[in-house]
């Protein structure tokens, strides 16, 4: 515990904030807006606005597959997924969205290099 000098020692300085917490945004859901790639990366619009940067080694069906391939895919009607029909094309794989935003759960399993 300490001592009453130290305690008139200690003072608090604060700060002004030019903002209240209602200007800011916090987004609540992520939806797929549109995909684009290049050689190394998916990359994956929101409709909030963010843009999240996938390598495509995390998906080897991806990684592998043609760049015209790549481009075959649909967006599902709730907008969290990215799917690959095999119907449509050589890819047969589907994206959640949310599983490259969240945390992954406590008993996955990880790489150790």
């Amino acid at each position: 515990m300490p001592t009453k000098e130290k305690q008139d020692e200690q003072t608090t300085k604060w700060y002004d904030i030019p903002y209240p917490a209602s200007a800011y945004t916090f987004p609540r859901e992520a939806l797929i807006h549109r995909v684009r790639f290049d050689k190394e990366y998916m990359h994956v619009e929101l409709t909030d606005g963010r843009l999240l940067s996938i390598p495509l080694w995390w998906i080897p069906t991806l990684h592998n597959a043609a760049p015209e391939e790549r481009e075959k895919y649909e967006i599902s009607q709730d907008r969290k997924m990215i799917i690959w029909d095999p119907d449509k094309c050589a890819i047969n794989d589907e994206v959640r969205i949310d599983d490259y935003l969240a945390p992954p759960p406590p008993d996955t399993p990880r790489e150790t290099t």
